[in-house]
Parts: C-alpha cells; sequence; structure tokens
C-alpha cells in the first residue's frame, strides 16, 4: 500500500452515506494521533465559555478527578468512532452520555456549540499539523457524522453542513468567551493532567508548550500570560517538523484507536479494565433513571 492509497479509498465512498467508513479510516489510520491532539484542544475551548467551566469546576470532575474524566471522555466518544451508532457498544455509549448530561441544567446552545467544536478543530490542527490536508470529502463526512451523533445527543438546531459548524464555532465564540475563575481553576488543572503524563522535570516545559498552541482569545479567556514568540515558534515548528516525517512513513496497516492511546493506556482510571456502562460519573439516580437513552429511533436511522 502506497502513502495515499486509504486516501483514493476515501474519495471513492459516498460521504453522506459512508460517512462512518470514511471518519473510521480518517481517525484510526490516517490521523490518530492529530485526532486526539485536536480533540483536546477542542474540549479545552469549552472551558472558555464561562458558563461550560462554571459547570465543569462545579462538578469537581476536570478538577479532582482528571483523569478518569479524561479516559472516560475519551473511551465513551472512541466506542462509537469504532462500533457505530447502531451497535450495542455505541448504543451504551451515547446512552451514558446523554444521562451524564441530562442530569444538569445544559443549554441546547452550549450542547450544540461543545458539538461544532467536534468538527471544526480537527481540521483546524490538522490543516497545521497533519501530515496531509483534511479534504472537503473528508470535512463533509465529519460534518454528517456529528449531525448523527448530535440527533442522538438530543440537540436541536444543529448545523447542516461544515462551513455551517465552523461559523456557528466562531460566532459563538465571539459572542461568550470571557474570563472566570473556575474556568481558569479548570484550565490549570488540564495542563498539570497533560503534564503528569511525562517526567516530572518537563512539567514545566509541556505546560509552556501546550499554552504555545492556545490561541490569543484562550489566552485571553483564560488571563494567560502570551507565550514567548521563540517559544510559539519552537513548538509549531516541532509539530511541522513531525508531519513531514509522518508524511515518508508507510501508511498504518492496523486501525488506531483512542483506548490505545499511551495516555490512557492500562485505562489508569480503571486498572482492571472497564465496561462501557460503568464509565462515567452518576451524579443523580433518580435524574439518570428519567433521562431516555437516545431520542433517535435505530431503526429509521438517516444523517
Amino acid at each position: 500500500m502506497q502513502r495515499y492509497d486509504r486516501l483514493r479509498q476515501i474519495l471513492r465512498l459516498d460521504a453522506e452515506r459512508d460517512f462512518m467508513e470514511i471518519s473510521r479510516l480518517t481517525v484510526t489510520y490516517e490521523f490518530p494521533w492529530d485526532f486526539a491532539r485536536a480533540l483536546e484542544l477542542a474540549l479545552y475551548r469549552t472551558y472558555a465559555v464561562p458558563s461550560i467551566g462554571q459547570l465543569l469546576a462545579e462538578t469537581a470532575e476536570l478538577t479532582d478527578r482528571s483523569q478518569k474524566r479524561y479516559d472516560d471522555t475519551a473511551l465513551l466518544l472512541d466506542a462509537v468512532v469504532e462500533h457505530g451508532f447502531e451497535s450495542d457498544e455505541g448504543r451504551t455509549a451515547i446512552r451514558r452520555i446523554n444521562q451524564m448530561h441530562r442530569s444538569y441544567d445544559i443549554s441546547n446552545d452550549d450542547m450544540r456549540y461543545v458539538l461544532c467544536t467536534f468538527v471544526v478543530m480537527p481540521k483546524r490542527w490538522i490543516d497545521a499539523y497533519g501530515w496531509r490536508r483534511l479534504t472537503r470529502h473528508e470535512q463533509h463526512a465529519a460534518a454528517v457524522y456529528h449531525r448523527t451523533l448530535g440527533r442522538h445527543m438530543g440537540i436541536r438546531d444543529i448545523p447542516s453542513d461544515f462551513a455551517e459548524f465552523e461559523k456557528c464555532l466562531d460566532e459563538y465564540e465571539a459572542a461568550h468567551f470571557g474570563w472566570d475563575p473556575d474556568a481558569r481553576r479548570v484550565s490549570d488543572a488540564t495542563l498539570n493532567l497533560m503534564a503528569s503524563w511525562y517526567p516530572p522535570f518537563l512539567a514545566p516545559a509541556v505546560r509552556a508548550a501546550s499554552k504555545a498552541l492556545l490561541d490569543d482569545s484562550l489566552l485571553r479567556a483564560f488571563r494567560y500570560d502570551p507565550p514567548r514568540p521563540a517559544v510559539r515558534r519552537a513548538v509549531r515548528g516541532a509539530l511541522k517538523t513531525r508531519a513531514r516525517a509522518v508524511r515518508l512513513l508507510p501508511p498504518r496497516r492496523k486501525p488506531h484507536y483512542a483506548r490505545q492511546n499511551p495516555e490512557i493506556k492500562g485505562y489508569p482510571g480503571y486498572p482492571t479494565g472497564y465496561r462501557i456502562a460503568d464509565l462515567g460519573t452518576f451524579p443523580d439516580k433518580q435524574a439518570r433513571a428519567a433521562a431516555p437513552g437516545c431520542p433517535v429511533p435505530h431503526s429509521t436511522l438517516q444523517p
């Protein structure tokens, strides 16, 4: 197999009908490392919306149990990518996501914004640091995939295509990004989590490198000092160098799922393994029982 053969395979598929297969090929074969980093950044961005940052601080999941929360999020989203919306594993993962969200008063606008970050941020990351750019075909499939995910989560007024997802994200951030001390605590805890994946002597460098990847709107929202230009150039240059090296490697022959990433390998929050039904939080048994598993009838599911 040659370096661009899988891309040719992707381009032969129909983005509306085969969005699930295109998503798997793009995420688990072409860009597994990049998608992991992009989704970390996507979730991180959401803290800068005070209503989201305050709720995350209130639950203490990201401040007191950062690694477990990271594991749970990655494993639940990964189950849908790996097994699909119609599978038992995919349905269980979505049911858990819905039960957790519906235990809290989260606005539809905030939910839709978070969904937009999942669509837009991978494209922006890969265009900047991937070994090739994301094609319009893959962007289209990603929009259909997340349109479907959003319907399973009961989100209303979901954007219809990638351009609308991007417009929704940019306008929401312009209107809602702002300073909040609780959100800053969540941000600091997340930076500490990422630093904990490396030897302790590297922790300051990891935090500095992470901040160098934040845009100015995020730095302002969290009131972080701007990174030195030399640090920003070095970090971004290193990522571009990695991309050039990856481009020269042979294509991946086996899929790589998020559960195989070294930062959650061995499932630090679940040292003896896990069941999808046990992932996440169980904040309110009564609310959990009342929350429906999925609002979409699976036998008639359409993207």
